[in-house]
């Protein structure tokens, strides 16, 4: 019994920890994500209510910026 519960812990607190490992992101890759997501319009300064749609707009134009590099 003994076993199995250490056994139960163990993999509680190991899955997070491996699955946050394959998703390390840099900290240079966040700050050239948000220069282009500046570039493309987006103002994380602003304090009002455009925030998620400002946001997404954003992404759009990159995402329209890439489809036209690739074509």
């Amino acid at each position: 019994m003994k076993l199995l519960i250490n056994t139960v812990c163990a993999a509680v607190i190991l899955v997070p920890m491996v699955s946050h490992a394959a998703e390390t992101v840099s900290r240079a890759q966040v700050i050239k994500e948000l220069e282009q997501l500046e570039a493309a319009g987006y103002n994380p300064g602003v304090a009002d209510d455009s925030y998620p749609a400002n946001l997404e707009q954003a992404k759009e134009v990159l995402e329209r910026q890439k489809n036209a590099a690739d074509s």
